[in-house]
């Protein structure tokens, strides 16, 4: 069976970049119930920061750090796998909070 191999001559890393494609998945999901959830707090935030970053700003710093995450995890970083990991678990137990009305 022959190996695949990238531009860089080393074989890619397909679990780690699956892991990370599905956690950003997950995060976007959160982040758009988060945001469509009319919580006070959230309300607050977003007419804060589209002023400085227009509506869709907070998305656009979500695809970078996923973009980031990926492009690591192409690298062959584990470390920063498990960092984006915990970052996702961070975004759950928030938008928990947020959507449960416990925060």
């Amino acid at each position: 069976m022959k190996h695949a191999v990238s531009a860089k001559g080393r074989d890619p890393n397909p679990m780690l970049l699956t892991v990370c494609f599905i956690l950003g998945v997950a995060n976007f999901y959160m982040h758009k119930a988060v945001a469509e959830s009319g919580h006070r707090f959230v309300e607050e935030t977003k007419r804060y920061f589209s002023g400085k970053f227009g509506p869709y700003g907070s998305y656009a710093i979500e695809l970078a750090l996923l973009i980031a995450a990926l492009w690591l995890a192409d690298a062959g970083s584990l470390a920063v796998t498990l960092l984006y990991a915990a970052y996702t678990a961070i975004n759950g137990f928030a938008s928990w909070l947020l959507l449960s009305n416990k925060a």
